[in-house]
């Protein structure tokens, strides 16, 4: 897909961070939306920016972990545009906790948005991707779907499971001849809400010798590109077909520190989170 143009791209998480600067460089290139988030008034004040552009804009409240509610959206899309061309399965939160004191219902809730709703957007919108004739299925993992973090064990394991589930899509779909490709996008930190949106348990607080505000301040601190930046390149990435996207310099330290010591990394991360504790 070398054009945006007159195409139509669903996102989800659409109300602020990466999804909404997706929206926002979208429209720019004349690309109608249909945008998707829990939160009401942020996905409107997205589809005002975008509107400013003269596309079609529409917003859905979706929960993503809901199978209903996504396809019941997707079917939505189709009438209200008349096709869908891109599914943008955006929308994640985070999580950090030790596994030991992880409680049941939060390993549930950010199962059920990270992976589950990647699922459901893939599922749901395929069928209208493939009638389209041009379509294009792009899936957020994250830096941490590349390397396992202390803390981070539920949040690895739902970026993992989008690697594994969007790298596996793509080669059944190049397989197929499909007039669907599918792409998988890797950003490291960026300046988005979801590090304050995070539940934090005290456990990984205090595994590195911290209080849970703190921690939370500190992994913001980390958040350094710029939304904006990251869906320019997201965007590059689909023209290109790309079947993996870095984003962020340290995304690419992460992935050649995961290339060159695929299991010795860990206890540089060990070594690092000692010294940082103390």
């Amino acid at each position: 897909m070398k054009s945006f143009v007159d195409r139509v791209a669903a996102i989800t998480g659409a109300g602020s961070g990466i999804g909404r600067a997706l929206a926002v460089e979208l429209a720019r290139e004349r690309c109608h939306l249909a945008l998707a988030d829990v939160n009401e008034p942020a996905v409107a004040e997205t589809a005002r920016l975008a509107g400013q552009h003269g596309v079609t804009v529409t917003t859905a409240h979706v929960d993503v972990s809901d199978r209903g509610q996504v396809h019941a959206w997707a079917d939505r899309v189709v009438r209200d545009h008349g096709k869908a061309n891109l599914i943008f399965n955006n929308a994640g939160v985070g999580l950090g906790s030790t596994v030991e004191s992880a409680r049941y219902d939060d390993l549930e809730w950010i199962v059920g948005i990270n992976f589950w709703g990647v699922v459901h957007g893939t599922k749901a919108f395929l069928p209208p991707l493939t009638a389209s004739g041009e379509g294009h299925v792009i899936n957020i993992s994250s830096a941490f779907g590349l390397i396992g973090l202390p803390t981070q064990a539920a949040y690895n394991a739902t970026k993992f499971a989008v690697r594994g589930f969007t790298e596996a899509l793509r080669q059944e779909l190049d397989l197929a001849r499909s007039p669907v490709s599918a792409t998988c996008i890797h950003p490291g930190g960026i300046r988005t809400n979801i590090a304050r949106a995070a539940r934090i348990d005290e456990s990984a607080a205090a595994l590195i010798g911290s209080d849970v505000e703190t921690s939370r301040a500190s992994f913001d601190q980390l958040l350094v590109t710029t939304a904006e930046s990251a869906a320019r390149k997201i965007l590059r990435g689909v023209r290109r077909n790309a079947r993996r996207v870095l984003i962020g310099r340290d995304a690419y330290a992460i992935d050649l520190v995961q290339r060159l010591l695929p299991a010795r990394y860990q206890a540089l991360v060990e070594a690092f989170v000692r010294r940082f504790a103390r």
